[in-house]
């Protein structure tokens, strides 16, 4: 069992560093899609994910396309407002892929168009903006854990 965060050109380092820290407390594997708004060294980055970079399955690839080439048996998720489907009404499966767009864009449309059906959304008001990447990261990470018992984590 294995899920995988991917961040398809992050632009916020606190963001990242954030989604670093979910991922490395729910042993989630992160990958970045560059490019990337920021440096690697940004201490913004570096702060937000404190001493969790250590314990991080990070993976990097350099373009959208060349993660999809790569990735092209994967069961992947597209998180985006513009999604029709409930993160709650989906079963993730294992090894499950969930991709989150850039903070001020989203996913690509071409993307979102030609995958309707596996194409997520986090309910919110009518009108309101979208939430914070690190946030909805979350949500859906915890979510895949909750779906499947929380695997070696302490619940109790």
């Amino acid at each position: 069992m294995e899920l995988n965060v991917v961040l398809v050109e992050p632009e916020i380092p606190q963001n990242t560093g954030n989604i670093a820290r979910t991922c490395a407390a729910a042993g989630a594997v992160l990958h970045l899609v560059r490019p990337l708004g920021f440096f690697l060294d940004d201490k913004s980055l570096k702060r937000a994910g404190l001493d969790y970079w250590e314990s991080l399955d990070l993976h990097f690839h350099d373009s959208l396309e060349h993660f999809l080439k790569n990735n092209s048996n994967s069961n992947m998720y597209y998180i985006s407002t513009k999604g029709k489907i409930c993160y709650t009404d989906i079963e993730y499966t294992d090894n499950c892929y969930m991709l989150f767009g850039k903070e001020t864009a989203g996913l690509p449309g071409w993307l979102l168009e030609s995958n309707p059906e596996r194409c997520v959304r986090i309910p919110m008001l009518e009108g309101k903006r979208s939430l914070n990447l690190a946030n909805s990261a979350a949500i859906l990470v915890y979510e895949y854990m909750r779906q499947k018992g929380f695997p070696n984590m302490i619940t109790a």
